[in-house]
């Protein structure tokens, strides 16, 4: 099997940060544990967790286009999922007839991912954890 290990965050990219960022900590109860402004971006990146659980990256992005299908819309990002061999996991999933992005290092924490597709086309990650 590919070797999944629990749900490692959910990406999110608002249309208004800063409103997005008050519903999700000051409506439901999420912490801000940190907050970036990615200048290159012009991004604003904010990690979210619930108690005490790393669980949302929210972003802003400027004008985002409407749709679903690539990872800089508005909307729901991507679904992350946290592997402990991100190598053996894109083999598993090649066997499966499953395409991944080539891996890439997140440059803010060092980390392994690949990104691929359900079959909805909705965007999902592979994260070595």
């Amino acid at each position: 099997m590919l070797g999944l290990k629990n749900l490692h965050h959910i990406a999110i990219i608002a249309s208004d940060y800063a409103r997005s960022k008050a519903f999700y900590c000051n409506t439901l109860g999420f912490t801000l544990q940190q907050e970036v402004y990615r200048q290159q971006r012009d991004s604003w990146k904010g990690d979210l967790a619930l108690n005490g659980q790393y669980v949302i990256e929210l972003f802003s992005f400027p004008n985002p286009p409407v749709r679903v299908s690539h990872p800089e819309a508005c909307g729901l990002r991507h679904l992350a999922l946290a592997v402990e061999d991100i190598d053996y996991a894109v083999r598993y999933l090649d066997t499966q007839g499953i395409r991944c992005e080539p891996v890439r290092i997140d440059p803010l924490t060092g980390k392994r991912f690949t990104f691929f597709v359900d079959p909805d086309g909705l965007p999902l990650e592979l994260y070595q954890a």
